[in-house]
């Protein structure tokens, strides 16, 4: 009998899924690919280049990314306080990987307009 790989999102052994837990949900991978086209971004600029996110979502989100090491949050305190957010060493290591996503969905939507 062949032995069969399993995978498991829970499982901490298997490094995709320790991978895609990091960046499950709808707006971790939009707000990675917005850092990544756009660098340092304060949180309204983020929110506006996100159609759709909600405030909530992106708080969390962001919060998530960074206590992941995804994502820098620096904090300047002056009058009035700002906040910006860039991509640490590890987010930029998705950026390949994302570049390769990105030409496979322009290959799917070249496919889908003939």
């Amino acid at each position: 009998m062949k032995n069969t790989i399993t995978f498991s999102i829970n499982d901490d052994i298997c490094p995709v899924g320790f991978a895609l837990k990091i960046i499950e949900g709808k707006w971790k991978l939009p707000i990675i690919w917005v850092l990544c086209q756009n660098g340092t971004l304060r949180y309204n600029e983020l929110k506006r280049s996100i159609i759709g996110i909600t405030n909530m979502m992106l708080t969390s989100s962001l919060k998530e990314l960074e206590e992941n090491g995804l994502v820098h949050r620096a904090q300047y305190n002056e009058i009035p306080p700002r906040v910006e957010y860039s991509l640490t060493e590890s987010g930029k290591q998705l950026l390949p990987v994302l570049d390769e996503f990105a030409k496979w969905g322009k290959m799917l939507m070249q496919l889908n307009l003939k």
